[in-house]
């Protein structure tokens, strides 16, 4: 299979699993061993955050008008619900934002085909997702301590293997929050996080040793972008009337076969 085609599966699977709870970045590292690819260490991060970028862009996307109007918001005079909703979502991105800053050495180190290691993140994952399941809805609002500690669960979530929409989501739920304003929060908060992210390794010349080819990123990045748009839209219709104990299920399965796989 050629670099160009294993770029584009892995932005399929990006763009259809970054919207489910099932960690988008463990999949993206189970696909790199499994399809052959030898993407390592910064190489290997350097292509996750190109296809989280196009999922970014597809988030933009799906909610570009509840966007515009959010921005509209913040721009006029005066304190506003719209200004309180950007402030929580500077705040959601403090923990994350800390261990980019402080542990991103350590963090690319997990993105190196720790294939176990993300079979066993994603059992986790699977438990968070029971629990949370069980939690009763209180119909809250995210308010501003809540959105820290949804922030703690987006930078735990930076490990392969845990998902950022399982993790986020589920905690919002334990804290009351209504399941689809949870998700509402939980795929904008993440969205200037990798632009921060982009601009952070663009200034630092990240990619200009890449040895990733052009073709294989824009390929991957388009992928991921179209199916980003489907599984986005379709996540928040089933996210109102799904149990995520469905997601947790998937986890343990996807789990299991890994185990299987590589140790018998």
């Amino acid at each position: 299979m050629s670099e160009i085609l294993k770029s584009i599966v892995l932005g399929i699977i990006q763009g259809l699993s970054e919207f489910l709870p099932v960690s988008s970045s463990g999949h993206l590292e189970l696909a790199k061993e499994f399809l052959g690819t030898h993407f390592v260490g910064g190489e290997s991060l350097t292509m996750t955050v190109v296809l989280h970028i196009a999922t970014a862009l597809s988030t933009v996307f799906v909610f570009r008008k509840e966007i515009m109007d959010l921005l509209k918001g913040v721009f006029t005079k005066g304190w506003n619900d719209d200004k309180s909703f950007a402030l929580k979502i500077v705040i959601s991105m403090i923990p994350a934002g800390l261990i980019g800053v402080f542990l991103e050495s350590q963090l690319e180190q997990l993105f190196e085909g720790k294939v176990l290691f993300v079979a066993f993140m994603l059992v986790i994952t699977g438990v968070l997702l029971l629990i949370s399941d069980f939690a009763k809805d209180k119909n809250r609002n995210v308010d501003y301590k809540d959105s820290f500690i949804i922030g703690i669960a987006q930078a735990i979530a930076l490990i392969p293997g845990i998902s950022r929409s399982g993790s986020t989501i589920s905690t919002a739920v334990l804290l009351g929050i209504k399941k689809e304003r949870a998700a509402f929060f939980s795929f904008l908060m993440v969205v200037p996080l990798i632009f921060g992210k982009m601009f952070k390794d663009i200034l630092d010349g990240a990619y200009v040793n890449s040895s990733i080819s052009s073709m294989s990123l824009i390929f991957g990045f388009l992928a991921a972008f179209i199916t980003g748009v489907f599984a986005c839209t379709w996540m928040i219709k089933l996210v109102k009337n799904s149990k995520l104990r469905y997601f947790a299920y998937y986890c343990f399965a996807v789990s299991a076969l890994v185990f299987a796989l590589l140790l018998f």
